[in-house]
């Protein structure tokens, strides 16, 4: 429960990092985000999903 924890706070960081260094950027993102149909971003989801955890996978053995 503490790596899952710990991996949340370390996402909730990267996140914040992003939008203090790059908000213009991240604005832009949003706007081609909200454009896309909800297809497209459940897919897009499920892909970033499915790479997150096989390599979560291959980096705990």
């Amino acid at each position: 429960m503490t790596d899952l924890l710990t991996a949340l706070a370390l996402m909730v960081a990267l996140e914040g990092m992003l939008y203090a260094l790059f908000p213009g950027g991240m604005q832009a993102m949003m706007r081609v985000a909200a454009a896309q149909p909800p297809a497209t971003l459940r897919l897009a989801g499920l892909l970033a999903a499915t790479v997150g955890v096989l390599l979560t996978w291959w980096i705990r053995g």
